[in-house]
């Protein structure tokens, strides 16, 4: 039970996938701003305590602010688990893939067996394709180890690598078929998991040209900015030198659940708290070496 308590303080104040350090900088303004307001408090000078006081106990702005916190968060992670599944789905179909490959192809001569191990490996490079498509990096060593030179030097100048690979993947099967090494109904059944996989490539590519409406980031954003502004105005009567921790407290907690939605929103990136895309990519591809064993 120690040991649980521990793991559990230990989660609670590691930065490693925290929003602190995003939002540290928005920390300290709005408890800045709580400061001064207290030493300007402090030296008897009047705050328009009403006018503020209003405004942050308004329960319509209150409402809002809720109902967008609410709706960001949410959508946010909509998008990420809904990448989690497309991933789950790519998974699915090129493991099932490779083994009907395996499986299924007539070998008909010695060299059968190697050009299935490259198909196979052409799976594995259709995942690491689509993830560097999806981060908007160039094709790198990463699948010059599971290409040929001829389709590496091709790849580099593809508009879309991860269409290009299921292109390579189509053909063979097709000439599998041509030469009666598949039957029509498993050609079929093959290209309909090849058709699944293109299918998430696609839908993670409409998760990451897809944001949350630019009016609606704005619109958040203001609304937090004008509450964290105006908080110190309202608690200063009260709370006096006390008016700037407690600023810094309600403010973390406001701006870290909106920052929280910032960084899931785009899951496929390269922060602590996007999904592991390349832990995916690197079982997936062991799974698949381990069918041409």
């Amino acid at each position: 039970m120690n040991v649980e308590k521990l793991s559990w303080f230990k989660v609670a104040l590691q930065l490693k996938g925290s929003v602190v350090p995003a939002i540290f900088p928005r920390l300290i303004l709005c408890t800045s701003l709580g400061f001064i307001i207290s030493v300007i408090h402090y030296y008897g000078y009047d705050l328009p305590q009403q006018v503020f006081s209003s405004v942050i106990s308004n329960v319509a702005y209150n409402l809002v602010l809720g109902l967008l916190m609410v709706f960001r968060t949410n959508t946010a992670y909509s998008r990420y688990w809904e990448g989690r599944q497309i991933w789950g789905n790519i998974i699915i179909n090129s493991l099932n893939l490779g083994r009907k490959i395996r499986l299924l192809v007539i070998e008909n001569e010695p060299i059968d067996q190697a050009n299935k191990a490259t198909a196979v490996r052409l799976l594995s490079a259709f995942s690491i394709a689509t993830k560097l498509h999806l981060r908007r990096i160039s094709v790198n060593s990463e699948l010059e180890i599971l290409l040929t030179p001829a389709q590496y030097l091709a790849l580099k100048d593809a508009t879309s690598p991860p269409l290009k690979i299921a292109l390579w993947i189509g053909d063979y099967l097709k000439q599998q078929q041509m030469q009666n090494r598949l039957t029509t109904l498993e050609l079929i059944e093959m290209n309909t998991s090849l058709d699944k996989m293109v299918e998430g490539f696609i839908g993670c590519e409409r998760i990451l040209t897809t944001p949350i409406p630019l009016a609606y980031t704005i619109y958040l954003k203001r609304v937090l900015l004008i509450y964290c502004l105006i908080l110190p105005f309202q608690l200063v009567y009260n709370l006096n030198w006390w008016t700037a921790p407690i600023v810094a407290v309600i403010s973390f907690i406001l701006l870290g659940v909106e920052e929280i939605g910032n960084q899931i929103e785009n899951p496929f990136g390269l922060e602590p708290n996007d999904l592991p895309v390349d832990e995916i990519c690197q079982k997936l591809g062991k799974n698949l070496e381990d069918l041409n064993v």
